[in-house]
């Protein structure tokens, strides 16, 4: 195998890789992945650098012509930013306008007030699931981040008690549920049914949240009392603003695309003829790209215009929505890359080769190898996309409900543990003014009960569909 080649592995699912061919794969993959997690986390070299450089280090330690590791790499990185890439841009403009209109504060606002001292936990919790569907993790933590700490100190609560809830909401959504880039882009990789995925995702992310965040914040409640660090109360963006959208429009914007994409899960699942109306017309609707591109449409009335936005200021958050995620989609793009290098040198096959003979269960795998990866990188999203080009193979015969479990136990693994490469925990820990020993006992043991937890849910959903 010192002379593989693309062509020649690309007929590899014809029959089982040689042990020598499998050490030689198993080693690149070792040291494409290795190199990757040196390069981030000790030269804090940018994350779509090291994808691009880790995915050239594979293709070569695995012996094959420079050429096509570098057409293998821009095909994966062209396709993956084609399938997920607008999909990303639309979901930035929903969070950019929720956030600047003033939407999330009137949703955080509304839940608060009907809310009592003793249903506080629970209700940040909910406020974090509805606000976190179309925002990215950061956005979220800072547009939370306020409310935390004004309700901590009006209320009397240990600061944990309100913020792990407020985490553990955002932290599922953002492992858990597309449209966010890391499940996307898994469902992209493995061809799991999107619709599908976020039913189950939903599914599990409701009791995981839950466990994770009002049941968790007791114990984190006990372990780290603190109280909300005064100087880092920021300004609300609603604060600047004379009027925004009403509490039942802007909830409605934010669902518009779940439902569309819901609904047409249930209808493939109840009509299964692709010649029905009904079925047809669902099938446009709840695309991703028209259940998104609809939610934008509508929210730049009910949100945008609703908050006073006239066109200029419309057409100047919607430009500054898409600047923060250029990074964002280069490393998705490249992690996308890295994935169809390691198909294309055998590495897929390599691993339904190997996990033939082991009696770890396919679902179980995938949260394992973006355990591991998560660990060394620090990043959920590069573990979600390297794990499931990992796993891709896994998924080939799997049904559409099991396709769609097998990207949940990715994200699930990709949540596991966050600690000191994680710039997640340096975000939460200043915030909420903590050591760093605190944040462990808080925050990143939170992201390993909603790691385990969600794994659980995972396969006991395996067990009955």
């Amino acid at each position: 195998m010192s002379t593989l080649s693309v062509e020649m592995l690309a007929a590899a699912p014809a029959g089982p890789i040689t042990s020598a061919g499998h050490a030689q794969l198993g080693i690149a993959v070792l040291v494409g992945i290795a190199v990757i997690v040196l390069l981030i986390t000790r030269l804090k070299l940018h994350a779509f650098l090291a994808l691009t450089i880790g995915s050239l280090v594979l293709g070569a330690v695995a012996g094959a012509p420079m050429d096509k590791v570098i057409t293998s790499f821009t095909t994966g990185l062209g396709a993956t930013v084609a399938g997920v890439g607008v999909l990303i841009a639309l979901g930035a403009i929903l969070g950019k306008l929720l956030a600047d209109s003033g939407g999330a504060d009137q949703i955080v606002d509304t839940i608060l007030a009907r809310a009592s001292n003793r249903t506080m936990p629970w209700a940040m919790v909910l406020i974090a699931g509805i606000i976190g569907l179309p925002l990215f993790f950061e956005v979220g933590i800072v547009l939370l981040i306020p409310v935390v700490l004004l309700v901590a100190k009006r209320g009397n609560f240990s600061l944990m008690r309100i913020g792990i809830p407020a985490l553990a909401g955002l932290s599922v959504m953002h492992g858990l549920v597309p449209p966010h880039p890391g499940p996307l882009a898994a469902i992209d990789a493995i061809g799991a049914n999107l619709g599908v995925t976020l039913a189950l995702g939903v599914l599990v992310a409701v009791p995981t949240a839950v466990i994770a965040g009002p049941l968790f914040s007791r114990v984190a409640a006990r372990w780290v009392d603190i109280a909300p660090p005064e100087k880092l109360i920021p300004q609300r963006p609603s604060e600047e603003l004379e009027r925004r959208p009403g509490f039942a429009a802007t909830v409605g914007t934010v669902l518009l695309p779940v439902v569309l994409m819901l609904a047409k899960a249930l209808v493939d699942i109840v009509v299964d003829d692709p010649k029905d109306h009904v079925q047809r017309v669902t099938d446009v609707i709840g695309s991703p790209l028209i259940a998104l591109l609809a939610a934008v449409l509508v929210g730049l009335f009910t949100l945008g215009r609703a908050a006073g936005f006239g066109r200029d200021r419309l057409a100047t958050t919607v430009e500054k929505s898409l600047i923060p995620i250029a990074g964002i989609l280069l490393i998705v793009g490249a992690g996308g890359g890295f994935k169809q290098t390691l198909i294309d040198v055998g590495v897929g096959r390599m691993i339904l080769d190997i996990s033939q003979n082991w009696s770890v269960p396919a679902l179980l795998l995938a949260w394992l190898i973006a355990v591991g990866i998560r660990l060394a990188t620090g990043s959920a999203t590069v573990a979600t996309i390297s794990a499931a080009g990992l796993v891709t193979p896994l998924a080939a015969d799997m049904s559409t409900s099991h396709a769609a479990l097998l990207v949940l136990a990715v994200g699930a693994g990709s949540l596991f543990f966050s600690h000191v490469n994680d710039a997640g925990f340096w975000m939460v820990k200043e915030y909420f003014g903590m050591d760093v020993g605190q944040t462990i006992k808080t925050w990143s043991l939170m992201e390993t009960v909603i790691s385990v937890v969600s794994l659980v849910f995972v396969l006991l959903l395996s067990l009955v569909l």
